[in-house]
């Protein structure tokens, strides 16, 4: 077990498996198969990537708000490089690349239900879903051209002089700090449209 467990690739590849043995087994007890001419299982399928890439993006989200951000200031600064050099660049690679996931997957989904214009003018009916969609493109307009750029300057991957570095990184915080309050209409108007809330 702990040959795949050591290994991020094959935990996935067993995730993967895993999750096709119990769709078989499922499928043998209930005697309902995948049909891949079943536009309903392409339709689960495209809401549960969406799901899987938003729970990255969102998580990720939640790390550096509830985690990184608060834990920095007690670090000392001889450990701080292992942050920079090796844990936020990888955590923002995810963070950025999830987000494009997600918002792709989204429409992509709205797109297959038939909604998507609707839902973006805000028509009656579709309301909760569209002001989450349109939360959720805010967010991840702010990943790409607030926090990123902002970020590439307190990693240095661009050059900046220490003051502008310090200004890049309080505006990053914030710019997350926006994100996670923004976080918590979205996630709720995601849900509320197929479950009856608002």
């Amino acid at each position: 077990m702990s040959a795949i467990l050591n290994s991020i690739g094959r935990t996935l590849l067993a995730g993967g498996l895993l999750l096709a043995a119990i769709i078989v087994m499922t499928g043998a007890l209930s005697g309902q198969w995948i049909r891949l001419d079943d536009f309903g299982w392409w339709l689960f399928a495209m809401r549960w990537l969406h799901v899987l890439a938003a729970t990255l993006w969102v998580g990720l989200l939640y790390y550096f708000n509830f985690v990184q951000m608060p834990a920095l200031p007690r670090i000392p600064d001889a450990q701080r490089p292992a942050i920079s050099q090796f844990i936020a660049p990888a955590a923002l690679f995810w963070f950025r690349w999830a987000a494009v996931a997600t918002v792709v997957s989204g429409l992509l989904l709205a797109q297959m239900q038939g909604y998507l214009g609707a839902a973006l003018s805000l028509s009656r009916g579709v309301q909760a879903i569209g002001i989450g969609m349109w939360l959720g493109l805010v967010m991840a307009a702010n990943v790409w051209f607030v926090i990123w750029p902002k970020q590439k300057k307190v990693l240095g991957l661009v050059p900046a002089e220490a003051p502008a570095r310090a200004a890049a990184a309080a505006g990053a915080a914030q710019a997350s700090r926006l994100n996670l309050l923004l976080s918590v209409p979205m996630l709720y108007c995601m849900v509320a449209q197929q479950n009856g809330g608002l």
